[in-house]
């Protein structure tokens, strides 16, 4: 069986965030978010989270635009024009013509991987519409939110 984890950095502290995959074991980070260079990423700019990331929990850092939506899909959610069914019916739209299930090498998870996004929680965040996404295609799949 397939482990994914996947973990939001709002709400959380450089240690508990740090100390969150510390703990799960995490040797990689996917990043899914559609933003990763503004100053409101703080401590998990891309700029600066390789190297976080390596120096205290010896994990790699990988960008996936792929599994990152569009941004005027995120701005009709955050700005309220649409609501969760309607964004994640969005999303589901493009990551299912985006086909992520064949474009994404499935042995990126053979180590302990996090998805990493935005959102405290998974349930309003695009990193569950993902892993569920996975699940119906790839099956065999277990999932952590940390």
């Amino acid at each position: 069986m397939t482990r994914i984890y996947t973990i939001g950095f709002s709400k959380k502290t450089a240690p508990q965030f740090f100390g969150a995959l510390r703990n799960a074991g995490i040797e990689r980070c996917l990043d899914v978010r559609i933003s990763n260079t503004s100053q409101l990423a703080g401590f998990t700019k891309q700029s600066d989270l390789p190297f976080f990331l390596q120096e205290l929990c010896g994990a790699e850092y990988v960008a996936e635009p792929l599994l990152a939506p569009t941004l005027d899909l995120m701005r009709s959610f955050r700005q309220g024009r649409a609501g969760w069914e309607e964004y994640a019916r969005g999303y589901r739209r493009l990551i299912t013509a985006r086909r992520i299930e064949d474009r994404l090498d499935r042995h990126v998870f053979d180590i302990p991987t996090v998805l990493l996004c935005v959102e405290a929680t998974p349930e309003h965040c695009h990193r569950l519409l993902v892993v569920e996404y996975l699940q119906e295609k790839w099956g065999d799949l277990s999932v952590k939110h940390l």
